[in-house]
């Protein structure tokens, strides 16, 4: 039995390091996410350089304002959260643009316990891309991946999507209300947003300014 187990692992290990390195250089071609998705899949991946700055400096005011100087996990982040869950009422998470990554391309979803062993598998996947990729790849993978709107996943096919233009001439706006709805893409509007997401865009449209003059994505370009 332990000699089993030592295979497993070693293979999981191994296959898990090898597609890793491949997709630093190929794009994934699919994930579980769109696997499982009924509403069919729309997509099209664009190189970083065709995707404007202000849709990656909104990602990073959204989702994750240490994107550059953490190594996968915001400690700070994940124990706010934890204490808010602790005190009860709806689960909110911590996770990075790098673990949501590592979620996106090499797991699932899920909820309840497989939640939970998803979340083990994760810190690996972050562990893995943090360290044989570099900030501008986890960037880019994560914007091609991200679901975006129903059955519609990248940053470009969002952009087709819901203003007919390619995601490398984006509004400050525009991406501020793309990166709004990244968290729940299916319930929240994107063109023609109102309440919470409408005005939760324009708060992230005008932290976009923020991200660019202090530096907070020179990773992704330097």
């Amino acid at each position: 039995m332990l000699r089993i187990l030592a295979k497993t692992v070693f293979g999981f290990v191994a296959i898990s390091v090898a597609l890793t390195l491949l997709y630093r250089f190929v794009p994934p071609p699919i994930t579980v996410t769109m696997l499982v998705d009924g509403n069919g899949i729309t997509k099209d991946w664009q190189p970083l350089s065709r995707i404007d700055r202000n849709m990656v400096a909104a990602a990073i005011a959204a989702e994750d304002g240490k994107f550059c100087t953490h190594k996968g996990f915001d400690t700070d982040a994940i124990e706010k959260a934890f204490e808010r869950n602790a005190a009860g009422g709806r689960l909110r998470g911590g996770s990075t643009i790098s673990q949501q990554t590592a979620k996106n391309v090499f797991l699932w979803q899920g909820d309840g316990w497989t939640r939970y062993m998803r979340k083990g598998l994760e810190v690996w996947f972050t562990f893995l891309i943090e360290n044989l990729w570099d900030k501008r790849r986890i960037m880019e993978v994560y914007l091609n991946v991200a679901e975006t709107g129903i059955g519609t996943y990248g940053v470009e096919a969002g952009a087709q999507r819901y203003w007919g233009k390619s995601a490398s001439n984006l509004t400050r706006t525009e991406a501020g209300r793309m990166a709004a709805a990244l968290p729940s893409p299916k319930t929240r509007s994107v063109k023609s947003p109102s309440g919470f997401t409408r005005r939760y865009g324009n708060t992230i449209a005008a932290r976009i300014g923020t991200v660019k003059t202090q530096g907070l994505d020179s990773c992704v370009y330097d």
